[in-house]
């Protein structure tokens, strides 16, 4: 079943899921606030960016979306990039002022997302730009200990300060 929509922030949150910067444009000219949220409390760059459209992130960004917007459950679009290790994105994100150490409703942060699913460049990423290492979960955990309690071996390195040296 094909869902089809005349509502322009439905349209809004498609061409986000698609990265159509156009239809982005074409919304936000017709008056659709830029950080509107969806039923989950998803906002057109928390979508664009975890779906990996750089350009449409970009122009997100530039038109001033809000870089820390936060859904319904507290995550942020760094949060997701850092899900699903988008590198080029995240850098982005941070460039244009994404809090490092928003935490969402479990306590988990954009470092902890990284280093669960194994995300090391990001892991390396987050810690050069500051994130705070000893920030808990609801569990009471740190990003370290995930590391630890995953077998993380790059990322407890990183953690720890040492970084492998390439040959």
């Amino acid at each position: 079943m094909t869902f089809y929509s005349t509502n322009p922030e439905d349209l809004f949150f498609d061409a986000a899921r698609k990265g159509d910067v156009a239809q982005l444009k074409q919304m936000l000219a017709e008056g659709v606030a830029i950080d509107v949220q969806g039923p989950r409390g998803f906002t057109p760059l928390i979508i664009a960016s975890y779906n990996n459209h750089m350009e449409a992130t970009k122009f997100l960004l530039e038109a001033k979306a809000n870089v820390n917007a936060q859904d319904f459950a507290g995550n942020t679009a760094l949060m997701g990039v850092c899900f699903n290790g988008w590198s080029d994105i995240a850098e982005l994100l941070i460039e244009n002022g994404a809090d490092l150490n928003i935490q969402n409703g479990s306590g988990g942060t954009a470092l902890m997302f990284a280093t669960m699913f194994g995300r090391n460049k990001l892991v390396e990423l987050m810690l050069e730009h500051g994130a705070d290492k000893s920030l808990r979960d609801s569990r009471g955990m740190t990003a370290m200990e995930m590391a630890a309690n995953i077998g993380n071996a790059e990322a407890l390195k990183l953690f720890q300060g040492k970084k492998e040296k390439s040959v």
